[in-house]
């Protein structure tokens, strides 16, 4: 029987692992560990500090976000992938589903699990946070452009996060710095940027969600990752999303409303998130361990992770320098980046 599945992803400092971070990693609640720039050097540095992680927890799901454009934390020896508005102006469905797979193999390649992505906000450059992270303004054209490209992560062998529910791209604020409120209702939010999410769960393209830190004032009083009413009823049952829930980090500014960082994790998960993240805040991470001191790992959330692990096709960089899609892919983004 495999190891359960924590409710909980942290951070690291650095390129190597420090004794406070192999003793945080065998927290019997930390299940996942998300890599920023700072623990990126190069490659095979990278494998290395990813041996020393499996090491200590061979169960652990290791996720970045490795969108394109400004949110690619693996930039040097990865290729560089451009941001999704740019790349919905230039590619066709073919070359979207090949920079979906080819952003999803090379991670593979190196042992990351996932990348929280895509980004399924509807935005042209309104949001702070979303602008051209947005494959477009329109849902419908939204859709048409991110489903081959999430087609094309699946074909490498990656699990996708839809980001961030039920969408970002309507208001101006940075959910980083504050707690954005919209005030539209429920069903205007869901005939419009809820969009993209139900139509990649209906077709069963989505392996995870992560909700926005944003409150809907005319749908609920919590913001969308604390809120039972959007993670229950309208994204488990009206949506019938069976995936992974995954919590917007809970350091961000806009989390704050749940309370101190013992709040918030007891927020997110009895609102029904699998796993909640807390990074760049050392300190907050230990606060939520804490909190769940004699707290029972669900065992059904435990199995949607576990779905999330990396099922590679190509298992190796060297293998995947020998393929001519990835050669291909790679000349045809440096002939017009």
């Amino acid at each position: 029987m495999s190891a359960q599945i924590g409710p909980v992803m942290i951070d690291v400092d650095g390129l190597t692992l420090t004794e406070e971070d192999r003793e945080l990693l065998r927290h019997p609640h930390v299940g996942g560990l998300i890599f920023f720039a700072r623990n990126y050097e190069n490659r095979p540095q990278l494998e290395s500090l990813i041996a020393e992680i499996r090491a200590v927890r061979p169960e652990i799901l290791l996720a970045v976000d490795q969108e394109g454009g400004r949110v690619q934390r693996f930039r040097d020896f990865f290729t560089r992938i451009p941001s999704m508005q740019a790349l919905s102006a230039q590619a066709n469905t073919q070359q979207l589903q090949d920079v979906g797979w080819l952003l999803a193999a090379e991670l593979l390649a190196v042992g990351v699990d996932f990348s929280f992505a895509p980004v399924l906000d509807a935005d042209d450059d309104f949001c702070r946070i979303v602008g051209d992270r947005s494959f477009a303004q329109d849902p419908l054209t939204l859709c048409h452009k991110a489903r081959p490209f999430i087609a094309g992560m699946h074909e490498a062998g990656m699990a996708t996060t839809g980001k961030h529910f039920p969408g970002h791209g309507q208001v101006l604020e940075d959910s980083h710095e504050e707690l954005p409120v919209d005030e539209r209702d429920l069903e205007t939010v869901l005939a419009a940027d809820g969009v993209p999410f139900a139509e990649c769960i209906a077709a069963g393209e989505l392996e995870a969600v992560m909700p926005a830190h944003i409150r809907f004032a005319k749908v609920d009083e919590n913001s969308v990752g604390f809120s039972r009413y959007w993670l229950q009823e309208i994204l488990r049952k009206r949506l019938k999303f069976d995936g992974v829930i995954f919590s917007d980090d809970l350091t961000m500014e806009g989390a704050g409303a749940a309370g101190g960082y013992r709040e918030r994790i007891h927020a997110a998960l009895s609102a029904g998130c699998d796993m909640g993240i807390v990074c760049n805040n050392r300190q907050g991470a230990i606060e939520v361990l804490d909190a769940l001191q004699g707290h029972s790992i669900d065992p059904a959330s435990s199995e949607r992770l576990s779905r999330m692990r990396g099922q590679p096709k190509i298992n190796s960089w060297d293998a995947l320098e020998k393929s001519d899609r990835w050669q291909k892919t790679r000349e045809w983004l440096a002939s017009w980046m």
